[in-house]
This record gives structure tokens, sequence and C-alpha cells, in this order.
């Protein structure tokens, strides 16, 4: 069975844990099941959706026979017409009671006893502690680096020892240029974790440095997405700490600080607005220039994640400054999507032309292109209240149950093959494509959010089954070939998040075991002089000269986390959430004051997207006092 060169190991593993299943960040009663979880991993012979199995001779022997489980098949109409009564589940459902877990696990020649004794037992306190600070001496490692070597540049080239910016010599190198924009991103994305691991001294100085040396007005071209969820957000989540009455990490304050935190997030914002002008649907262009705004050249072409995932951070702006126009902008390009959606599925696309409202790129997934558009729909539903957000995450789950989702129907019990989430045609459902990128591996993450743990276990697992083949997640991992695709690792943060939202939700050691597993691989494999190094080859281990600045603010961040069980962000009483990027905010009734509602009620539609006569004007700068950190009820 071809499939079991991943998979072999995976084993049964009755951990016999009793908790209380409750729901992430408080934002409704607990939930449980009070049930056993069987997992069970027996793949049949594999085939692929054009016919049987192959020879068993592998991947040479295939002219045109793709092989794969059987769950990757299309799903029958009748099947899914079977999926569609599934209703998803909503925040907040579930029973309270003990549970009963079954994990499998990842490895490669290791018998049933091995797996039980090292994942069975609990973690002790001391083991905690110690990968606790492994993780925070992690961050401080690259955080020193950095400052030492690179600031004020943007990122650190851990191996030379040297910063980076952008690249002037090739406008072209977008894998660059996107996100450095000069204006000393690393230390920018850094600072709540600095606040987070209680650094008071070192958070204070950090702001300070970005009050006194950051500026926007630079002659950079970068991607709206980016610059919103990495600066934007960083830039209001370090606000709302500066300013937050309780100070639950420490002593945050900032003397004689007069809001120039958000005076720096409502400049920049200012500058990203050009995006969102002189487009037929509302979707906003995908780069903008700080200095001049949309360059003449640009592309029209955007996707769905970078174009629909601005509403958080647009949303938190506009709410505290009493100024509507930016969340506005943000939530008509999510409705232009939103109204582009098949009406045979409900699926949206990955790339999409913001003039003509076609789509450009058919492919339907929870990967790159997409994934963050589902998260900001349920999270924007969290922050601000909005029902309309909430209605669409519902459908839009339904839809990725209906058409994405393969396998039986229960993750751990029932006849065929464990679930997993496939890339299709968003007006057909036929499977695409053979491989799953490494992004994916947030949905977990954002199942426990939502309350689909049992589901969220399953995919949880299977990511971790590749991570333990390779030490490190594949940017894509074809399950045909059963080897990557994309062989480079930028020591991205989606694993670790899943793995801190599922240990915050059942308690459960194996995912204290799982975190441990990571920091060691990290440790071993990325670890250079100057900072840690984005794996080239998962296979070979070889480097590349780059750290991103997603490193120090997630990656680490979710590692010091999902350990330090005495954090204020565990124990302080507030409700908490994180962007997408990772930044903490505070869930209170500040941000669910709106006075512009009637300006949210138009009707969508790319006709109605276009016009103006409603769109509200940019105010002065009018700062509400966000200091009162409510707690919750």
């Amino acid at each position: 069975m071809q499939w079991r060169a991943l998979v072999l190991g995976l084993v049964l593993l009755r951990l016999g844990l009793h908790g209380v299943l409750w729901l992430v960040f408080g934002l409704g009663p607990s939930m449980g099941f009070y049930q056993r979880f069987p997992l069970s991993f027996g793949f049949q012979r594999l085939r692929g959706p054009d016919g049987p199995a192959p020879p068993a001779s592998g991947p040479a022997a295939r002219p045109g026979g793709l092989s794969g489980p059987s769950w990757l098949q299309p799903p029958a109409p009748a099947a899914a017409e079977g999926r569609r009564r599934r209703a998803p589940r909503r925040p907040g459902q579930g029973v309270c009671g003990p549970a009963h877990w079954g994990y499998v696990l990842g490895g490669r020649g290791r018998g049933r006893d091995e797996y039980e004794k090292r994942y069975s037992g609990a973690f002790p306190p001391q083991l905690r502690a110690q990968m606790r600070d492994l993780a925070r001496g992690m961050f401080v490692f690259g955080y020193d680096n950095y400052m030492a070597h690179a600031f004020p540049q943007d990122e650190l080239n851990p191996i030379h020892c040297r910063g980076r910016g952008p690249d002037r010599g090739d406008p072209s190198n977008l894998n660059i240029n996107d996100v450095l924009g000069n204006y000393s991103l690393t230390l920018v994305d850094a600072l709540d974790t600095l606040a987070i691991m209680g650094n008071s001294s070192e958070f204070q100085k950090a702001v300070k440095l970005v009050i006194n040396t950051v500026s926007f007005d630079k002659d950079s071209t970068v991607q709206v997405f980016e610059a919103t969820i990495r600066v934007l957000g960083s830039l209001l989540s370090a606000h709302r700490i500066i300013t937050d009455s309780k100070q639950p990490f420490g002593d945050m304050t900032i003397k004689d600080y007069d809001n120039e935190l958000l005076h720096m997030a409502h400049d920049l914002a200012v500058r990203l607005l050009p995006a969102f002008e002189n487009t037929k649907t509302g979707i906003p262009y995908p780069r903008v220039n700080l200095k001049t705004g949309v360059p003449p050249d640009s592309n029209n072409e955007t996707c769905t994640a970078g174009a629909g995932s601005l509403l958080v951070e647009f949303g938190i702006l506009s709410r505290l400054l009493g100024d509507s126009t930016f969340e506005w902008v943000a939530r008509r390009a999510v409705k232009a999507l939103w109204s582009l959606r098949s009406s045979d599925t409900g699926l949206l696309g990955n790339v999409v032309n913001i003039q003509t409202g076609h789509w450009v790129g058919k492919q339907s997934g929870l990967g790159a292109g997409l994934d963050s558009f589902y998260e900001y729909l349920l999270k924007s539903y969290i922050l601000f209240g909005e029902k309309e957000d909430l209605e669409m995450f519902n459908a839009a789950y339904q839809s990725i149950q209906n058409y994405l989702r393969r396998g039986r129907e229960a993750c751990n019990e029932g006849e065929g093959d464990p679930p997993l989430y496939v890339n299709v045609n968003m007006f057909s459902g036929q499977l695409m494509n053979t491989w799953i990128d490494s992004l994916q591996a947030f949905f977990p993450g954002l199942q426990v959010l939502m309350g689909d743990v049992e589901d969220a276990i399953c995919l949880h697992a299977f990511y971790y089954a590749i991570w333990k083949r390779y030490g490190a997640l594949p940017e894509r991992y074809n399950w045909q070939l059963q080897a990557p695709d994309v062989l480079f690792y930028p020591l991205r943060p989606e694993l670790v998040e899943s793995t801190y939202l599922l240990y915050q939700a059942t308690k459960n050691p194996f995912y204290l075991h799982v975190g441990m597993d990571i920091l060691q691989s990290l440790e071993k494999y990325t670890k250079v002089k100057c900072g840690y190094a984005t794996l080239h080859h998962v296979i070979d281990k070889s480097k590349e000269d780059r750290m991103e600045s997603f490193f120090l603010s997630e990656t680490c961040k979710y590692l010091y986390l999902l350990f330090d069980e005495e954090n204020p962000v565990h124990k302080s009483g507030t409700r908490y959430m994180f962007t997408t990027e990772g930044h903490i905010i505070s869930v209170d009734e500040h941000l669910r004051e709106s006075p512009w509602k009637e300006f949210f009620s138009e009707e969508g539609g790319p006709d109605q997207m276009g016009k103006s006569g409603h769109r509200p004007k940019p105010q002065e700068l009018n700062v509400i006092n966000s200091s009162s950190n409510l707690s919750p009820d």
C-alpha cells in the first residue's frame, strides 16, 4: 500500500486523559465529547481518480495511472447531498464531560510499545518548564541577532549575519518585495511577542525605536495583505497592550505615550487605501506604492485570501478611530468576493480579476490563496459581532465539508478512510491536483475555534505525521507520489498554531509532545550562526539565508504559549484572539460598537460595490479611548 510509506507506524494511543473541553478564548460555554476516539488509519488498496490502483512498482510504472486513497474520488451526488444535510457545528455547541482520546502518530519502523511509552504518560512540569525556556531562548536568539546585525533593515539573513531589505535591483522579485517595505519589519512584527513573554523593558525599548525610527513615507511597493497583517496588525496589537488598564503582561506602559502607534497604523492604512480605488468590483489591487499609490502597471489579478483577509485589522482601526472608512472598504471587498462564489457548490476560487470579477484561478482549497479568507470570516464575527460574518462562515464551512472533505463522515469511527481536505474545481467539486500545502495546517486550529474539535484532531494528526517524517513541513506534499512537490520550509507557524489551540481545547499532553518534537526539529535543523534559517530542502536539510518575520511573531510565540500554562493569556480572565499573523487582540465591548452599520447593510454584488454614493468620508484622527479592556461576563 503506497500511502503506508507516510503512515507506517501510525498506531492507536489510548491516553485515558480526563478533562473538560472548553471553547477557545471563552467565547461560549464549555465544550467536550464524552466519546472514545479510536482513530484507525487502515488504508485499503489505493486508487486514483481515474481508475484502479496501478502496479506496485511505484510512480515509475504509472503512465497516467494516478494513485491515492479512495476518499480522493470526487464525491458522488448522493454522497454530497448526504453531507450537505450534516450541518456544521456552531460556536458554543457541545456537551461538557470527560473524554478518552486516541491518537495517531507518524513515524517509521517504530512499534506500538515505543509510542505507548513515549506519548501515553503525562508531561512532567519540569519538562514543560524546560521546553518553555527553550522556546523563549529561540525567540531571544533570533531577536537579539536581528537587532545586532540587521536592524533597521526588514529581515535578518541568519547565515551571513546581516540585514535584508527590498530588492531594489529587481522589482519583479515579489518573494522579497511583497513583504519587505524598508520599515524595520521584523522589529515591528515582534512587538507583542516581547510583551507576551513578559519582557517589559525590551518591549518599551522596541516601541520607542519604532516610534522614533519607522516611517511609511517610503518609495516601496508592497503587497497590501502582507503590510496589513504583519505591520498594521502588530501596531494595533501593541497599542492595545500599552493602553490596557489591566496590564496583564506586566508594566508595558510607555511614559508620555500619546497613541503614536495608532497614529502610525492610521498613516499606513491611508497609504494602502488607493488599492481599493478604481476597481469595478471593490476588490482591491494586490499592491501599492506607499508613496505614490497603485503602480501604473499594476496587476488586475489577486488571490482571494489577499483581498478578503483585511477586515480584522481594518475593522479594529476603524473602531478605534471612529472612522468607518477602513472597515467599509475591507467589508466591501469581502462581500464582493462572496458574491462571486459558485452558485452550484458555494465555493470560491483562488485568483480573481478585480475589474471583471472573473475567476482566473478556479482551484478551491484550504491552503495558499484561500486560507485566511475563511479564517477572517469567523474571527471578524468574534471581534465585531456582525451576524453576516458568521452566516458567511457557516455557509463556507458547509461547502468545504460538502466538496473538499473526503473520507468517512466521522473522523474516528465507521467504514472508509480517514478524512482529508483536497483541492477541487470551485464549480464542479472535481479533484484538481494531488497535493496539499503546508498553509492548510492552520485549519485544525480554526476548527477548534468554531467547535469541530473531532475533525481538527484528525487533520492535525495527518500534518504531524508529515512533520515526523521530515522534521519539517514541505511547502507542498504530493499524496500520490508520497513525496514533497515543493521542498522548502520557511519556518512557518501553522502546525504549531493548531497544536497550541488543540492543547488549549483538550489539555491533552500529547500536544505538548508534538510541540517538543517541533522545537527539537527547529533547533536541530534550522539553527545557524545568527538565527534560524529557512530549510531549502526538507530531505537533505540544506538551508536558505532568510529568517522571515513570522518566525518571531508566530512560530516562537505559539511554541512559548503552548508550554507556558501560567501565561496571562491563559490566566487573566480576558478573552483573547490571534490575528492571522499571530498578533494578540483582546475581545471586548469597544470593538463591537459601530455607529455606521447602515453602510454595511447595502446589497452586495459587483454593480453595487462599484458605486460610492454612500461611502463614508475619512475623518480627522478621532481616537477612541481603548484603555478599558472589559472582562467577559
